[in-house]
């Protein structure tokens, strides 16, 4: 990052921003891609591009846009929002023509958001078929398509599929660098030239313009270089984990954990979230909120073996759990 080629990333002219929005846009399979602080501005950019004021977002009813961006398509976007329910967080063909024909906000420019891996369903993954499948319904419905991808290179490592087999298919997708890829901060939005070229005017207006950015884009390059395939190791430390905590007689349901999350359902056995949290971290363990009552162990770049091995006897103990890990690693998922 020191050692960064830097220019006027306002004027496009920082050489190593141009080129990670080059590098983005060949890996997500689209024509041109844009550098952003984070997802939620890229998630925000988008949905204001492919639409209009009064337009319909619909989207599984825990998919961030929804929760976690702060109401931000309906007060930058002007959009009506309607979550679904959905099994693993992933939208099914039927529910979008049942809205079709039961909504009269869905009109042209109305989109739907699809999140891969989905946060809130415990980082589970959309299987490619399955994802086609919906979003060729929402082209025949007349809705575009925006691919919440933040973590979408642990799905793509998970499915074993290039990340561009999931990123041609929508109109834009947005991809996060400072979660399970390592760096302080940054996103990209990708999709058409146009589009691209329009969501540059949203970048100023958003407040996501930046100057000599490259000092960060440079930590995206290298992390490209060197952090995506790696993902695959925090994925079996999560199984580990995951195992070790079930076994431990904590709520974890193991088959759920396809990436790096895992949800331990403490409201199942009567323990505040909370509560819980701070519990653990009383004895030298954070973990997070996943969904109401279910708390959410991840792992990523800065988790070791012994890391997990240490979070397996630490967080049973703090919920009064006693059973130990397994040693015995999981067969692989």
């Amino acid at each position: 990052m020191a050692a960064a080629e830097v220019g006027d990333e306002q004027l496009r002219e920082d050489p190593t921003v141009n080129e990670l929005q080059r590098r983005a846009a060949e890996l997500l399979g689209h024509e041109a891609a844009l550098f952003l602080p984070t997802a939620t501005m890229a998630n925000q950019i988008a949905l204001k591009v492919l639409t209009r004021p009064g337009c319909l977002l619909v989207a599984e009813e825990r998919t961030h846009v929804l929760i976690f961006e702060a109401g931000g398509p309906a007060v930058h976007s002007g959009l009506v929002m309607r979550g679904l329910p959905a099994v693993a967080g992933r939208l099914a063909p039927e529910q979008l023509r049942e809205v079709a024909a039961t909504s009269e906000d869905l009109e042209p420019a109305s989109v739907v958001v699809l999140e891969n891996t989905h946060r809130s369903a415990g980082g589970r993954v959309w299987p490619l078929a399955e994802f086609e499948r919906v979003v060729t319904t929402a082209r025949e419905l007349g809705l575009a398509v925006h691919l919440d991808g933040a973590r979408l290179m642990n799905a793509a490592v998970a499915a074993g599929v290039p990340p561009a087999e999931y990123g041609r298919l929508a109109d834009t997708v947005t991809v996060c660098f400072s979660k399970g890829l390592g760096c302080p901060l940054g996103a990209v939005l990708a999709g058409s030239r146009e589009r691209i070229e329009e969501a540059w005017g949203g970048k100023f207006l958003f407040g996501g313009a930046m100057r000599q950015a490259g000092i960060v884009a440079a930590a995206a390059l290298y992390a490209l270089d060197h952090h995506v395939e790696r993902l695959a190791e925090d994925h079996v430390r999560a199984h580990r984990l995951a195992d070790g905590l079930a076994g431990a007689g904590l709520p974890v349901d193991v088959d759920a954990v396809e990436t790096n999350f895992i949800g331990v359902d403490v409201g199942s056995i009567g323990v505040d979230i909370a509560d819980a949290q701070a519990r653990i971290a009383d004895e030298g363990v954070l973990v997070g909120f996943l969904r109401p009552g279910v708390l959410r162990v991840a792992t990523y770049l800065g988790i070791t073996d012994e890391d997990v091995e240490r979070a397996a006897e630490i967080i049973p103990r703090a919920l009064a759990v006693e059973s130990p890990i397994r040693t015995a690693a999981p067969p692989a998922r």
